[in-house]
């Protein structure tokens, strides 16, 4: 970061509007032809307000709305903001998953920075992969740039339930197929599950990443508490507005501030608040796009010692609603202050301390007491063996905890289409005691691994009071949902990882505690299926596809493309 205020003609925008060639007439003519004058932009710092709105993405709903306030206070600091629209990741609707196009994002966000006139930007998220994304496409390009997360929408009602989003779909859903819920119901909770604008309210894949993000100094403080429909919503997307400008003039980048510190800041926070397991795919990517070189060790070292202390849905009782009303994120952090690094720096120029110092918690059963923790630690846990040789992670708290260690038959199922031809067939062949196995479900072979982790119970166990099994999968799991679920097998099985080798009636053995996943078949009989196994065919055959089924990674190394990792510098566009 430089220690000086940065010059009007230092400005990257001056290489685009500072002259009068003929160049440069052309930049400036359709200015005008816009509406602006020169006195509106000359020598000012010109600001990209990222915006992810969609019709399609109902998380992101009020953007048209928090881009207009962001721009406000842009214009108020002394900027000239320009809203560039970038794809709508949006969780629900794009298939087969978000995160087959959660690089596509990264990508076109750092394009967008490098190949316009633009000083800083305002990255606008929240929908699970569009924080990461716009985090690592502004990691990589390294202008100054500040994120507005979307906030969690309000809390969901059915009579007189209260209603999270993902977790309690996977609840009723359960209890509708054991016939304890009717058709009527089910719509009810369809029509009351999501009431306003935002992204999920339990923590889920978009809290835990908004969160991390504020962690790890990317947005102003108590920014991602925040519930979308709150009008402390709006200000704060001005408040984002006026500090990008400031920050464009200190010259205040993300490699500035994101540092081994941060990131483990991040990580902290997530497993504090019992986040999502798809942080650790993220956080990986996001570490590494800043140089920082994260691994599966380190989430677990942190995991040992950190406690569950936010009581949100699906490891605890209350909503993201509640959360902002006991204090929110800054509160949180001030109770775990000895666990975290406090000199980190962040957007607003102050340090991660200074930002939490004085947060009061003002709902106990909310933000619990350290010595009231849901968990004392490892709310996520890493586990390694002959069946995860790269890794797997799993989260106990979410789990029965008589399945934490635990020894069972397979049940596999090649890939998604046979588990859900098959998995409520009165004739297949599992007990309460059986370890369902998903193949062929990971960044190659689903594609994009989506979240089928949470294998669904089979009916018949279900109407025998069976709620939680023992499941393995290469894929990812919603982080609304919950279950002895040990999800990214690393190697994927469509790659010739051990899961792949996994035949019915193999016994495998879960140990959270040891840390282990072991397939209890001989190396002599694995060697065996290894040499009659046939690599699958590619998935693509052209377009974006066939670019990422030849550089997309493996799940303990971020699910980032190849090429996009580090930090290379890549040359400034010549203005010709």
């Amino acid at each position: 970061m430089s220690a000086t205020r940065k010059k009007p003609e230092e400005l990257r925008s001056h290489r685009w509007f500072g002259s009068d060639d003929m160049r440069q007439f052309g930049h400036h003519s359709r200015a005008a032809q816009m509406g602006y004058s020169r006195a509106d932009y000359a020598g000012k710092p010109i600001i990209a307000v990222i915006n992810t709105w969609s019709d399609i993405n109902a998380c992101h709903s009020h953007f048209k709305q928090r881009a207009e306030e962001v721009k406000r206070g842009v214009w108020q600091a002394g900027g000239f903001p320009l809203e560039m629209p970038a794809i709508a990741l949006a969780e629900v609707f794009q298939k087969p998953t978000t995160m087959l196009y959660r690089n596509l994002l990264a990508l076109e966000t750092e394009e967008l920075l490098r190949s316009y006139p633009v000083d800083g930007a305002v990255l606008m998220g929240g929908c699970d992969k569009s924080t990461p994304a716009l985090l690592m496409g502004a990691i990589s390009m390294n202008l100054p740039a500040i994120f507005m997360p979307a906030g969690p929408m309000l809390s969901g009602h059915w009579r007189d339930q209260e209603l999270g989003s993902g977790s309690d779909v996977w609840k009723y859903w359960a209890e509708k197929r054991a016939g304890n819920i009717s058709d009527k119901q089910w719509l009810e909770l369809e029509d009351g599950i999501a009431r306003s604008p935002g992204h999920c309210m339990t923590m889920g894949t978009a809290s835990t990443m908004t969160s991390a993000a504020e962690a790890m100094g990317f947005t102003l403080p108590g920014a991602a508490s925040i519930p979308a429909a709150d009008s402390r919503h709006g200000r704060m997307a001005a408040d984002t507005g006026r500090r990008i400008v400031e920050m464009v003039w200190a010259d205040l980048k993300p490699r500035d501030f994101i540092t081994a510190g941060s990131v483990d800041n991040a990580i902290v926070t997530a497993l504090a608040l019992g986040g999502s397991t798809n942080s650790v795919v993220h956080m990986i990517a996001i570490a590494r796009r800043a140089g920082v070189p994260l691994t599966l060790d380190r989430f677990d070292a942190l995991a040992r010692g950190t406690p569950l202390v936010a009581n949100i849905r699906p490891a605890g009782a209350h909503l993201m609603e509640d959360f902002f009303y006991a204090g929110g994120l800054r509160a949180l952090l001030s109770g775990i202050s000895d666990l975290l690094s406090l000199g980190e720096r962040t957007v607003n120029g102050k340090t991660l301390g200074e930002n939490i110092a004085g947060a009061e918690v003002f709902n106990h059963d909310v933000i619990l007491p350290r010595d009231k923790a849901l968990v004392s630690g490892s709310s996520l846990a890493v586990l390694r063996g002959n069946l995860a040789p790269d890794g797997a992670v799993i989260k106990p708290a979410a789990a029965e905890a008589r399945l934490l260690k635990h020894t069972g038959p397979a049940v596999v199922f090649a890939d998604y289409n046979d588990m859900a031809a098959r998995i409520d067939d009165p004739a297949l062949p599992v007990t309460a005691d059986s370890v369902l196995v998903l193949q062929n479900a990971g960044p190659l072979g689903a594609p994009g691994m989506p979240e089928w982790g949470q294998l669904p119970i089979p009916k018949k166990l279900l109407a025998q009071g069976v709620r939680d099994m023992v499941r393995i999968s290469d894929a990812r799991m919603s982080g609304t949902s919950y279950g002895a679920c040990v999800l990214h097998v690393a190697p994927e099985s469509f790659a010739g990882g051990p899961l792949a080798l996994v035949h019915d009636g193999d016994l495998i053995e879960l140990d959270v505690d040891a840390r282990k996943l072991e397939l209890k078949v001989s190396d002599a009989e694995l060697a065996t299926r290894r040499a009659a196994w046939k690599k699958p065919a590619p998935r693509f055959e052209r377009g974006y596809g066939v670019l990422y089924q030849q550089h997309i990674t493996q799940a303990d190394q971020g699910c980032d493309f190849d090429f996009l990792e580090g930090t290379a510098p890549t040359a400034e566009p010549e203005i010709h």
